[in-house]
């Protein structure tokens, strides 16, 4: 238990621009029994209980809210078993989703939900905001890879969602578990499946003079039938910066550059190579280049992971958004996303998973400036409405949180919010867990009533 200033500061607030909100106390659960401890003590004293992980969340999820206990399972961090026989490995939370990678790359397999956050971010922390990644385009997001879940609600009580069993008895409530951001109770314990490791690899570099290109071109590639294992695109601005924090080798003179990775059998991967290529040339490439070994690949993916680092070379602070949008929306949306930009007088760059559509426009700013904050959200919300103009949806992977729950309403009708909110009181009645995110406060009353404060942001 820690109730000094410094570890309530830092529990105070996530990777977002949610204004921080100290809890009352934090607690580093160690162990299962101590989560179950705290929700125990929660419930009987009436107090919120906050989940947090690595603290790596864009959207306000882990800030707490009305004098909180923050459970934090940072601590529990051990892989229990990896099963190779039956594809499954069973975790603690505190897991950083890399060294589970690295851990099982050596045994053959590997975990594929690889965020851009994997060398800090925790399996419970993916399991929160079913996570996505570059990889996910072929191999599918978090919950595509969960098996299980132990899972402490609210009061103490222990429920197992899931199983081994490819084909588990009852209602799906694994399922709804995944993506719930801690409103439904803490994971302490998970079965992820675990992926046999391809036989061949290949990484394409491709460069165009406009973002327009990069974007067609990956449509044409998924309309020719092709789905490679990851696409992301990167434009000019945070190319540049790329290049400035790590050198990855990619063209600082493109408007835009597409990494494409293909994998499987040698024969298929060198049809896909020579496809892809095509395909590119078409679509008016200004370079096309293909790692020559693991070394270049890895530094090709090193640019890319460490592209939300390299920011700090234009600008001390960014704001990096979340929305997804049918492909074939992808220039036109990107198109006013510049527009955005322009309107609001901020510079935004892009760096994003193209094959699902998952954007990321990054607005980089001063915060010293005066009034820029504001122009900021301005501009985020501009983002949100263009995305779901399009027929988009409000986040590929960092969740809702307190950012965008002022959205929900324009996505969902007034019954699907009843209906997610049924589902919500009946893994937590009190309304005590990560109480004031996701849902809007009209669809979740129980909510207001544990916010004695209620934190910058919120709507209501």
């Amino acid at each position: 238990m820690k109730t000094d200033d410094a570890s309530l500061r830092v529990a105070a607030r996530d990777a977002s621009l949610v204004r921080p909100t100290p809890p009352a106390v934090v607690c580093l659960a160690e162990s299962h029994d101590d989560v179950v401890a705290m929700m125990t003590i929660a419930a009987d004293l009436g107090v919120p209980v906050v989940p947090r992980g690595a603290g790596t969340g864009l959207a306000g999820g882990a800030v707490p809210s009305g004098g909180a206990i923050v459970v934090s399972t940072a601590r529990m961090n051990r892989v229990l078993d990896v099963d190779r026989d039956n594809g499954s490995a069973r975790v603690q939370p505190g897991v950083v989703n890399l060294d589970l990678d690295r851990l099982l790359r050596s045994t053959g397999f590997h975990f594929s939900p690889d965020p851009s956050s994997q060398q800090v971010c925790t399996l419970g922390g993916n399991v929160a905001n079913n996570s996505g990644g570059p990889h996910c385009l072929a191999y599918g997001v978090t919950s595509a890879h969960v098996l299980a879940v132990r899972v402490v609600l609210v009061g103490g009580e222990v429920v197992d969602l899931g199983g081994d069993d490819p084909e588990p008895c009852g209602l799906d409530l694994r399922g709804a578990f995944i993506g719930g951001e801690g409103t439904l109770g803490i994971a302490t314990e998970i079965t992820v499946a675990i992926t046999p490791n391809p036989p061949v690899t290949r990484t394409l570099l491709l460069a165009y003079a406009d973002m327009t290109s990069a974007a067609n071109t990956v449509s044409s590639i998924i309309a020719a039938g092709i789905v490679p294992a990851a696409m992301e695109v990167m434009d000019q601005g945070i190319v540049r910066a790329i290049e400035q924090y790590v050198g990855a080798g990619y063209p600082t003179d493109a408007g835009a550059v597409l990494l494409v990775e293909v994998e499987g059998l040698e024969g298929g991967v060198a049809a896909n190579e020579v496809a892809i290529r095509g395909i590119a040339e078409r679509m008016g490439a200004t370079s096309i280049r293909t790692a020559v070994d693991e070394a270049e690949r890895a530094l090709l993916w090193k640019g890319r992971k460490t592209a939300f680092g390299a920011v700090a070379n234009i600008a001390p602070d960014y704001y990096l958004h979340d929305t997804v949008v049918p492909r074939a929306r992808l220039a036109s949306v990107l198109d006013e996303v510049a527009s955005i930009g322009v309107r609001h007088r901020l510079m935004i760059v892009n760096v994003f998973h193209a094959g699902d559509g998952n954007l990321h426009p990054l607005i980089v700013f001063d915060r010293r400036d005066p009034g820029v904050l504001e122009r900021v959200h301005e501009a985020g919300a501009d983002i949100v409405r263009a995305s779901l103009a399009a027929g988009g949806v409000l986040s590929g992977e960092h969740g809702i949180g307190i950012e965008k729950q002022e959205f929900m309403s324009a996505m969902f009708t007034d019954d699907d919010l009843d209906h997610q909110n049924r589902l919500r009181r009946s893994f937590d009645p009190l309304g005590l867990s990560n109480p004031g995110k996701v849902l809007p406060s009209s669809h979740s009353c129980a909510d207001i009533q544990q916010l004695s404060s209620v934190p910058a942001g919120v709507w209501l």
